[in-house]
């Protein structure tokens, strides 16, 4: 299939994402542009993995409080250059993770926050729903509902809640992508009334 003009820009226009990367995407796709998003998708990982290690000396802090006034969050977004802090999608990107958070109320940033008592205390938590459970598969079950729990109250293994078919942890990997440097989430506050 012919890549067109239209083909890349329509793609750029969803993804916000280079014209070069978009027409390599595409012909790796064969033209086809939702095939070109998993290829994108796939490639916003390896970049985000390789820029891991550089310093963050810029970003964006965003407040969301819901309309309640019971329940807020603040949001340091962190990247490495005033440039990419200024940009209104990056504070877009910043104050959408404040207000997934207020919805969702994580407890840690990233599964390293946790530590190992709570760990611990997770798997004490649902020893009793394993125990009838078949030896070999206890394990398994354990693990797994341990991940469930971890999923709900770490921020970056959380679903987005504006699209639970990616990740927080996904839409930093596509930040860092479309922008160029590494994006995270540095700092988070989370309050409530209740």
């Amino acid at each position: 299939m012919a890549i067109t003009a239209e083909t890349v820009k329509e793609l750029r226009e969803r993804t916000g994402i280079s014209v070069m990367e978009c027409k390599k995407a595409l012909e790796e796709a064969g033209g086809d542009i939702e095939k070109a998003l998993v290829v994108l998708s796939r490639r916003s990982a390896e970049i985000a993995r390789k820029k891991g290690e550089r310093s963050l000396g810029a970003g964006a802090v965003a407040a969301y409080v819901h309309n309640n006034a019971q329940v807020g969050t603040l949001v340091l977004l962190s990247c490495e250059t005033d440039f990419v802090s200024k940009n209104e999608e990056f504070v877009k990107l910043a104050y959408d993770i404040a207000m997934h958070a207020a919805a969702t109320r994580p407890q840690y940033v990233r599964r390293e926050e946790v530590g190992e008592q709570n760990l611990a205390d997770l798997k004490a938590l649902f020893l009793p729903d394993v125990k009838d459970k078949p030896e070999n598969l206890q394990e398994q079950i354990l693990t797994g509902k341990v991940n469930a729990r971890l999923k709900e109250i770490v921020l970056l293994d959380q679903s987005f809640i504006k699209d639970d078919s990616k990740t927080i942890a996904d839409l930093l990997s596509a930040a860092t992508q479309k922008f160029g440097e590494r994006v995270d989430v540095s700092r988070l506050a989370c309050f409530s009334v209740h």
